[in-house]
């Protein structure tokens, strides 16, 4: 009982009188271990989950928050690489630490890649893993299921605006960071003009970093010259949609958010370099024009300068700025 009367005394400020030598050694104890118990309290925690199966593909997600116990918001994370590559632990760690400072729950995906996987099946895991987490994350990370956001960065970004229209139900808000409302435009159904003028990418090259199995994580190194091979020849929809855009294009009106924005789309944040050589600005220009059509919240915050991945660099006042109003913005959708 004593010890915890001192306990408390410390976290109180409250004085505290020892016989000289005794006392100074308890009080000493007692910071050290209310100091180390604050510092555990503080520390971010990760746990892995298998939210899906198939066949022998377990499709998993990483749970981060501070191990307090507090049921929290959600921010649903989508990682990028074209649909192509990259995992679950592809997201900026300090980033992650602000997220968790600011009082959320961080849930960060893996979906299956194309193109093994085409588009439809991909998007149906992510429905899949935000599903879950509305019914799961309650009892195993108190999550608050009435108060998600979803996000994601260049693909993942992409995968968020479709989150808009096909998530039941819908998000409480949209952040993409460099994402596209268009699958199927010139952008990404021709030979694009700065990949062409890099090394060319021969197609046994490329299809030689395939294989038949579906998998739902890749390096970039490993599949970027398939990538590469795709953007060279405007190949990327064919591949990883599974439909041809001129003998198909109406069959991407499904897999395209411009396409999709309703009034009761989610508010919706958009960010994006103006200098990006692999997502053009123009998309999110696109996407922030169909939501105003709607009279859907939203805001477009041009990155003057910024490439893409510009938020890779967290000493760049661009992206402190950057992630800063996303903090505002996401305080203010999921109060």
């Amino acid at each position: 009982m004593r010890d915890s009367y001192f306990a408390s005394a410390v976290k109180r400020g409250l004085p505290i009188l020892l016989p000289h030598a005794w006392g100074s050694l308890v009080l000493i104890a007692l910071l050290l271990g209310v100091c180390a118990r604050e510092s555990a309290a503080q520390t971010p925690q990760k746990q892995t989950f298998t939210y899906k199966q198939v066949g022998n593909l377990s499709i998993q997600a990483d749970v981060h928050r501070l191990p307090d116990g507090q049921v929290k918001p959600v921010i649903f994370w989508i990682h990028g690489g074209a649909l192509i590559f990259g995992d679950r632990e592809r997201i900026n760690a300090e980033q992650v630490r602000r997220y968790l400072e600011a009082g959320y729950i961080l849930v960060s995906i893996d979906h299956r890649l194309a193109p093994e996987t085409k588009l439809p099946a991909i998007l149906e895991d992510v429905q899949d893993a935000y599903r879950w987490v509305r019914e799961k994350g309650p009892a195993l990370f108190q999550a608050d299921p009435d108060r998600i956001a979803v996000m994601g960065k260049s693909a993942g970004g992409y995968v968020t605006l479709t989150a808009g229209y096909r998530f039941t139900p819908r998000p409480d808000a949209l952040v993409s960071f460099y994402g596209y409302g268009d699958v199927v435009g010139a952008w990404s159904s021709r030979p694009d003009p700065f990949y062409s003028k890099q090394p060319r990418v021969e197609k046994e090259k490329a299809y030689s970093l395939l294989g038949t199995a579906p998998i739902s994580q890749a390096t970039y190194e490993n599949r970027w010259p398939y990538y590469l091979y795709c953007r060279q020849n405007g190949l990327w929809p064919l591949e990883v949609v599974g439909l041809d855009p001129d003998k198909e294009p109406g069959a991407f009106r499904p897999y395209c958010p411009l396409q999709n924005v309703s009034e009761d789309y989610p508010p919706t944040l958009l960010l994006h370099g103006d200098k990006d050589t692999d997502v053009p600005f123009e998309q999110s220009v696109l996407m922030d024009q169909a939501l105003e059509r709607k009279g859907v919240p939203h805001q477009l915050i041009r990155i003057a300068g910024g490439g893409h991945n510009f938020d890779a660099n967290m000493k760049d006042p661009r992206t402190i700025w950057a992630l800063e109003q996303v903090l505002s913005f996401l305080k203010e959708r999921l109060r």
